[in-house]
């Protein structure tokens, strides 16, 4: 009965297992932060809605190593400004803009404010 004899445990062994523990669990950390939409070593922009349409909702951009964050305050936005235009939603759910301002010469483009078009006065 051999299984049951005791053998001798070498404390190198349990060294070695847990180095190979730790190279594991770095891997999992570099593949994470690899997948992470605000990877430090990535340079692509990106715009990351942390709870959209909640009362605490972040908006956080990067650009480039640069990270700004938007925070919600709950409350309506005021301001000056001008009109910038119209946009209108499909029935596919896509969304359509219409600049405003004068039609460039020559151009047939319909107008904003007029849906489908509609030149008729």
């Amino acid at each position: 009965m051999r299984f049951l004899e005791e053998e001798e445990s070498d404390p190198m062994l349990s060294v070695i297992n847990m180095i190979d523990l730790f190279l594991v669990v770095i891997g999992v950390l570099m593949a994470t932060i690899a997948r992470n939409p605000l990877n430090p070593f990535s340079g692509a922009p990106v715009v990351v809605v942390e709870r959209p349409g909640e009362a605490g909702m972040r908006i956080t951009v990067k650009n480039g190593k640069e990270l700004t964050r938007y925070e919600s305050s709950g409350e309506v936005g005021q301001g000056l400004g001008a009109r910038a235009g119209v946009t209108y939603r499909l029935d596919d759910g896509r969304m359509i803009y219409v600049p405003e301002g004068p039609t460039p010469p020559g151009t047939d483009a319909p107008r904003a404010g007029r849906a489908g078009g509609d030149q008729s006065p």
